[in-house]
């Protein structure tokens, strides 16, 4: 009785388990049509933001769909290795410059590592891998294991760092692996936008930097004018947006929004640099939409970074202002090259909006060090203005009002909330050791994926439809207390793998098809014994006890065998092999409960209610 009771009490908790655990996935649904109901975009983003816990949540914790199912991405990323190099030098001159760029040449043509071809490139210059990288006294082999040492670390930190960012943005069950010494392989179920693959690119290298005084800036911008008019730079069209009269060569010194039009000369320029880039009377510095990229390139040549105060240099806004006439202005700011902080000091980062709620904004909070530091670094410079650096660009630039003890800051000036949320998850996941870069990418498309759904679910329904005719012929009663272990053996799969966060794939539901032919196959067994017992005239209850008894050894050497090979496969495959094994190992498990613990009690309910006699099993 007691055996009885813990049997009931089992299947009841099983049975609620699994519901508990498919419930974010009715939830996600639920919401995601609710988000689809609104007809506004305003409306849907407040939606949005207002149930962003419970939506995210039931994002993470529902059932997914694999790359096959949902459709998705496949990418081949490269960790620029060179970079990586290029970073951990020292003493770096023209000919070192020559000796990497010639090496990110061959890079660009072969898959041999990068090590490699840096060694070879330096013998080949008879020149000391010690003069740039360590210690002098390190010897051409030890600095090439060092460094060989370096890019693994990088390879595995970059892959790491890449998970992090994969699983804050919500996608199941990727895909993420290394091949040779600089490629990352990833496949994402259910992405097709552009905002993972700037998510997965970003360095998300964030730095806290003073900004030069106005007057200083003005002072550099004179000089790299000055030096590209004897250059007899831009002798042609100057490309973009001019922002200045042409006829001065003075600075422009104009209001936000005063961009005369666009002047086109054929002869060289008095005033090159403020053709592209423009003044305010404040000393602050802007240029066009149109002018930005020449700008960016014009400010990343050496020559100009000379031209500029020691540890200094010249940075775009991340985002454009709009002026008066509505043009997109980006602001151009002198910063110091050496940070006065980090993002390795940030422990949290979150997305919101600002106090007027309507401009997104990330909330920062440091470790103890940083914190420290921040007091310091903001108590030291009141009334001067900060730049908040990611990866380069410029988010905002803050006058500090006052010291900040608390070790919290903001970044604002982002365009949109998903754009906030991408920077949190960057934040938080940390910066990659190097950039990494899309080489090859291949998307599966919605359609595939819904025809593959279909195709798949009508495979289980038939599969599950004629089971279930063929045991309710064939064993009539018997045969619905099977069909019923089988419908909680299918729900059991599901909750486990929504539970687990694991994906559903084609495989998969091959899987689950071959899971319902062995949950029956095992009820089978069972009956033929009742059949045979109930044929040397024993009692119904003697029948099914002695029937359960004696296919008990049998059915579960059937079920270790496919475990065991299941395993295997999950051990050894890759990618849908994997899904497959995942699929049948969760379902012969829960066959050997369903059939063995489920269908019994069910006959004890109806043997105590007298609803059973031998013409129950056919």
């Amino acid at each position: 009785m007691k055996n009885k009771r813990f049997n009931l009490f089992l299947i009841a908790i099983v049975t609620l388990v699994a519901f508990w655990s498919l419930w974010p996935t009715w939830s996600d649904y639920s919401l995601s049509k609710q988000l689809d109901s609104f007809a506004s975009p305003q409306d849907s983003l407040k939606f949005a933001f207002t149930h962003r816990e419970e939506i995210e949540n039931a994002r993470k914790k529902s059932l997914k769909l694999g790359l096959d199912l949902k459709g998705g991405m496949h990418l081949v990323m490269e960790v620029d290795q060179v970079d990586l190099f290029e970073q951990k030098a020292w003493n770096k001159d023209g000919k070192f410059t020559a000796i990497m760029q010639s090496v990110r040449t061959k890079a660009s043509k072969s898959d041999a590592k990068i090590i490699d071809l840096l060694s070879a490139e330096f013998k080949a210059e008879n020149i000391p891998l010690s003069r740039y990288f360590y210690d002098i006294r390190n010897s051409d082999q030890e600095i090439v294991s060092k460094l060989e040492k370096e890019s693994e670390e990088a390879l595995t930190r970059a892959k790491e760092i890449i998970r992090n960012r994969i699983d804050q943005y919500g996608v199941a069950e990727p895909v993420i692996t290394t091949q040779g010494s600089r490629k990352i392989i990833i496949e994402l179920p259910g992405v097709s936008d552009n905002r993972v693959k700037n998510l997965l690119k970003g360095t998300a290298k964030l730095e806290f930097r003073l900004l030069r005084e106005p007057e200083v800036m003005v002072r550099a911008l004179d000089r790299i004018n000055s030096y590209l008019v004897q250059g007899n730079q831009n002798r042609a069209t100057v490309p973009g947006a001019s922002v200045t009269d042409s006829s001065s060569a003075a600075p422009a010194q104009l209001p936000l929004g005063a961009i005369p039009a666009a002047t086109v000369s054929t002869q060289p320029s008095a005033k090159p640099l403020y053709d592209v880039i423009g003044v305010f009377q404040n000393g602050n510095a802007f240029t066009t939409e149109q002018s930005k990229d020449y700008v960016v390139s014009l400010l990343r040549r050496p020559d100009i970074q000379a031209l500029l105060p020691q540890d200094s240099e010249l940075l775009l806004a991340a985002k454009p202002d709009i002026g008066k006439n509505g043009e997109k202005l980006y602001s151009v700011f002198l910063v110091k090259k050496g940070p006065e902080l980090t993002g390795g000091v940030i422990t949290e980062a979150k997305a919101t909006f600002g106090a007027q709620g309507v401009q997104p904004e990330v909330l920062m909070s440091m470790n103890s060090e940083g914190t420290s530091k921040w007091a310091r670094i903001t108590g030291a410079n009141i009334g001067k203005r900060i730049a908040i650096v990611l990866d380069g660009a410029v988010y905002s630039a803050p006058v500090v009002q006052s010291k900040i003890p608390s070790g919290n800051s903001v970044i604002n000036g982002i365009g949109s909330l998903e754009e906030a949320k991408d920077l949190e998850i960057v934040l938080k996941a940390g910066a990659l050791p190097a950039p990494v870069r899309i080489i090859e990418e291949r998307t599966v498309g919605p359609s595939l994926g819904a025809d593959y759904i279909r195709a798949g679910m009508q495979s289980v329904i038939w599969g599950f439809v004629a089971v279930a005719i063929f045991m309710v012929v064939y064993y009539r009663k018997a045969g619905i207390a099977a069909d019923v272990a089988v419908v909680l053996n299918i729900l059991i799969v599901f909750s486990v793998l929504a539970g687990f966060n694991a994906s559903l794939s084609l495989p998969g539901i091959a899987g689950i098809v071959l899971t319902m032919g062995m949950a029956v196959d095992a009820n089978v067994l069972i009956y033929e014994r009742i059949r045979e017992e109930l044929a040397e005239g024993k009692s119904v209850l003697s029948a099914v006890t002695q029937g359960y008894d004696r296919a008990f050894s049998s059915i579960l050497d059937s079920h270790v065998t496919t475990l065991s090979a299941a395993f295997l496969l999950y051990t050894y495959g890759i990618g849908p092999i994997q899904g497959f094994a995942v699929t049948l190992l969760i379902g012969t498990s829960a066959s050997l409960f369903t059939a063995i613990v489920v269908t019994r009690e069910i006959f004890h309910l109806l043997l105590a209610k007298n609803l059973m006699s031998d013409k129950s099993f056919g």
